[in-house]
């Protein structure tokens, strides 16, 4: 998630939608124990204002108790690295526990994973099948890629499940209308794996929203990140990855204007790409690009 707020709480106010929201997703991010990323949001919590002194007595004790559950976890003197290997450890323990008390478990997990809907418990279930010694995994995870109306999003995680099992060479798979290839050893496991550009589009928004509009920020990362997993190996992945001119700019500005466009008293598209320069010369590949999000969007892809 690699949520960073302002230096202090005097920059940050938290509405009552905005606060019910960050619980929502501490809650979830406990429940599917991505503790790191609760570590992370906790931080944030911790530098904003306007909260009952209560309010940050619980994050700031939550905080704590993750700190010393799970070595690591974001704060002074973190080691993100250290942390991720024994959270690895653990979810491998964990699954070797399960199959232990029941044979079948393997087989259990596999159908969970790939008869539920889209949703975090069935993301979970495809990212344990990583820590399972079951080579017939990797050939049932192949077939599911190549599935007719598989969700992008579940495209992706197999890819990222397939990587964390060891597979190698090139998969081909249609996203949508468009046949993709993707080398398995090149799919990002996280979010700081994706090539610089992905990162510098978000530091774009970033420049614009951070300090005056933090909400539209956060929700800018959340979306960025799923649509980047959504089309990845597409012709938009490789438009996002062009060192060309402008092209940061326009992806930012798109950025910027669909999640303006979520948000109360957001600001008009013609301001929007004003402050990222797109000028008429930009604006076709603008609309363009536009055009793809909002689509992810009213697909349903985006989370």
């Amino acid at each position: 998630m690699n949520t960073h707020g302002p230096e202090g709480r005097d920059n940050v106010v938290l509405f009552p939608k905005t606060l019910d929201f960050y619980q929502m997703e501490l809650t979830r991010m406990l429940e599917t124990e991505r503790y790191g990323e609760a570590g992370e949001l906790l931080e944030f919590l911790l530098q904003c204002q306007g909260q009952e002194p209560r309010q940050y007595d619980e994050w700031k004790a939550l905080l704590d108790w993750l700190r010393d559950a799970f070595p690591g976890v974001a704060g002074e003197g973190s080691e993100p690295d250290f942390y991720e290997e024994n959270e690895e450890s653990l979810a491998r323990l964990h699954i070797e526990a399960k199959v232990a008390l029941d044979k079948d478990y393997g087989n259990k997990l596999l159908k969970a994973a790939m008869d539920s809907p889209l949703s975090e418990h069935s993301l979970l279930a495809l990212e344990q099948l990583s820590y399972l010694d079951m080579p017939e995994i990797d050939d049932a995870l192949r077939s599911w890629l190549d599935r007719k109306n598989v969700h992008p999003l579940i495209q992706f995680h197999i890819l990222q499940t397939l990587r964390r099992r060891g597979a190698q060479g090139t998969v081909s798979f249609f996203r949508g209308q468009e046949l993709v290839e993707v080398e398995i050893e090149t799919v990002p496991l996280k979010s700081a794996d994706f090539p610089p550009q992905i990162q510098r589009i978000l530091e774009r928004v970033g420049d614009q929203t951070q300090i005056h509009n933090p909400t539209l920020f956060y929700f800018a990362q959340e979306f960025w990140y799923q649509f980047v997993m959504g089309v990845y190996g597409t012709r938009d992945y490789t438009s996002i990855l062009a060192e060309d001119d402008g092209t940061a700019d326009i992806w930012a500005a798109a950025l910027h204007q669909t999640i303006s466009e979520s948000l109360p008293d957001g600001k008009s598209d013609s301001d929007i790409r004003l402050v990222y320069g797109i000028t008429d010369a930009l604006r076709l590949r603008f609309e363009q690009v536009y055009r793809s999000m909002k689509q992810f969007v009213h697909s349903g892809q985006g989370r």
